[in-house]
């Protein structure tokens, strides 16, 4: 079974986070949620999305990397939100992780301002198209800039990137058809009547 992290910071947005969630479950994979501690918050499994939202995350970073430090899953992922990709920005060790990640050869995907705030702190889409929320490129590193397309989502080798909440729908069908196959993603997509 593919394993999926999604990790999550007080002022994620619900739709970007949980679209995937849900869609990544559907399909059959395994979706651990991970709550990052910011400056309000230390370890607790409670996070608040940025229209006041409370959502149960299944472990805590602490919990999370003790059991996958050294062996991440298929796929990582980071919402947006401006506030909640500023808090997931400010974590070290998660950053770090991502590296890894990004390392081993699993899929590190982010949506919104994430792609900017997040991965722009980390190696990940040195040389890579990416895309994320528009102006928010100027947020990243200034090499990282020169590859920005202005598009819904951008699927480049492992990195996998999209502009905001519309693009929610889009984004997690196309991580469900990188993990699972065109006809996983094809059932997905019928049975929940996409457009």
């Amino acid at each position: 079974m593919k394993k999926a992290a999604v990790f999550l910071a007080d002022g994620f947005e619900e739709v970007e986070a949980l679209t995937p969630v849900d869609y990544l479950r559907r399909a059959g994979v395994e979706v651990i949620t991970i709550a990052i501690p910011s400056s309000t918050m230390k370890e607790e499994k409670t996070v608040t999305g940025s229209h006041k939202i409370p959502v149960i995350a299944d472990t805590t970073l602490k919990e999370y990397l003790a059991e996958y430090a050294e062996n991440a899953p298929d796929l990582v992922f980071c919402p947006g939100g401006s506030v909640g990709a500023d808090n997931l920005s400010e974590c070290a060790d998660l950053l770090e992780h991502l590296d890894k990640c990004y390392d081993q050869g699993r899929y590190v995907s982010a949506i919104c301002a994430s792609p900017a705030v997040v991965l722009g702190k980390t190696k990940v889409p040195e040389g890579k198209r990416w895309t994320c929320y528009p102006g928010m490129q100027k947020e990243s590193h200034p090499d990282y800039q020169l590859k920005y397309e202005d598009k819904v989502f951008v699927t480049d080798g492992k990195l996998i990137t999209a502009r905001g909440a519309g693009a929610a729908e889009e984004f997690a069908m196309e991580l469900i058809r990188l993990l699972c196959g065109d006809e996983v993603a094809k059932k997905i997509h019928d049975g929940t009547l996409q457009r």
